[in-house]
């Protein structure tokens, strides 16, 4: 069995494929992580250096702010590699991005992601401090917001520039109880939320903060799990020299 493809994962093409190869996780978030090897996969870990500093007013479209930041990790980390170890280059390397957008829905139980209006959206970064993880929580609570995660992957090709890179992003809404005043003051003392995008951990004590989760619950964990195995699809149906170079 390959290093990076552990023994319970599924036997499917995808993961056939990436047998004997080496795959690249171009990030140390643990959650990232723990998803990957849940479906049988053990990436190596190598963080981007990238300083994620773009700014989302450059976007016309704010969802292309996350595949773009996950777009620098993902080349930084494979050009990198290639350059400092060019006998054991990366077959596979992975980047994403997730990032929180407030999103002013009314909740109400039968309302349906296609339904909803484009609107004007506020990103969330990680709280500075538990006065702002406060403010994020008082203004989402009872309402909705968007989780957006770009995945982003590059594999060598023979032409230039060695590489081709192929993205998607998922999202989800993630509807927040109406929750007492207590409830949020006692979670944010905790402290789970001041190093989270939107200041909440769906998988801690943040899940006692929602109501409800409409699509990928791995994707407002931080990594898109399923779409990420359906592009590996793709690329094996679309391409029969996919991380055969």
């Amino acid at each position: 069995m390959s290093k990076h493809i552990l023994p319970h994962a599924l036997r499917v093409p995808a993961i056939e494929k990436l047998k004997g190869k080496r795959i690249v996780l171009a990030s140390n978030s643990p959650r990232r992580k723990e998803i990957l090897r849940t479906f049988g996969i053990a990436p190596d870990i190598v963080p981007s250096t990238f300083e994620e500093n773009l700014s989302i007013h450059d976007f016309p479209e704010v969802h292309e702010y996350p595949v773009a930041t996950a777009t620098h990790k993902v080349v930084e980390v494979y050009e990198r590699l290639v350059q400092d170890q060019p006998d054991d280059p990366p077959d596979l390397v992975i980047a994403a991005d997730t990032v929180v957008l407030t999103h002013p829905q009314p909740v109400t139980s039968d309302t349906s992601y296609s339904m909803l209006p484009a609107a004007n959206q506020e990103l969330l970064e990680k709280p500075s401090s538990k006065e702002d993880n406060l403010r994020m929580l008082l203004d989402m609570n009872g309402n909705v917001c968007e989780v957006v995660t770009g995945v982003v992957v590059a594999y060598p090709i023979l032409t230039a520039p060695g590489y081709m890179i192929k993205s998607i992003d998922e999202r989800t809404l993630v509807y927040f109880a109406d929750n007492e005043r207590h409830i949020i003051d006692a979670y944010v003392e905790s402290g789970e939320g001041i190093d989270r995008a939107g200041g909440f951990a769906i998988q801690g004590l943040g899940g006692m903060l929602i109501r409800k989760v409409e699509g990928d619950y791995n994707n407002v964990v931080g990594f898109p799990a399923a779409s990420f195995f359906k592009l590996l699809d793709l690329l094996v149906d679309e391409d029969p020299d996919f991380l055969d170079v």
